[in-house]
């Protein structure tokens, strides 16, 4: 091998290693790039039951998004009473966890009769503020669980 030719394998050499070298080094920085800021999910209200595994959480904070589980009126009233106390529920829930009815991103409105979804609407209008959130809308084919006339429940910013 000439001179030139030991030059060159040399260099390509040095330049195989410092990639390597590089590599390992921006490995171990992406690594720890994605421990800060991959959120660890957590749990704020867990469901009472009698079982040792509790079915759902009620509400759950990933990072700056709160979720908040299915809220429903178990009582007497119509479509505007469980409305309205299911969104004040909502409220509550929110402002315990650091969040507002103007942060809410999602909700979702399951309806007992879709025949209700008029009246669901006047009470539902401007709690959310100015800007609402996105919202969808179905009647639930069997009623929704625990004879409320609607559920809801939501995504919301967290401060």
């Amino acid at each position: 091998m000439n001179n030139m030719e030991n030059k060159t394998t040399r260099r390509s050499s040095l330049k195989r290693m410092g990639m390597a070298i590089i590599g390992v080094f921006g490995l171990g920085i992406t690594k720890a790039m994605a421990k800060e800021s991959n959120p660890k999910k957590e749990v704020l209200d867990l469901s009472k039951d009698s079982q040792e595994i509790p079915l759902f959480s009620g509400a759950v904070k990933h990072g700056n998004t709160l979720y908040i589980a299915g809220k429903g009126a178990h009582f007497e009233g119509d479509i505007k009473a469980h409305t309205d106390h299911v969104l004040k529920e909502l409220q509550k829930e929110l402002e315990k966890n650091g969040s507002s009815m103007e942060q809410v991103l999602k909700v979702n409105v399951y309806l007992h009769d879709l025949e209700d979804y008029k009246g669901m609407n006047e009470v539902f209008r401007g709690r959310f503020g100015k800007k609402p959130p996105v919202r969808t809308t179905v009647a639930t084919y069997g009623g929704v669980p625990g004879k409320s006339l609607v559920e809801m429940d939501c995504i919301a910013a967290v401060n």
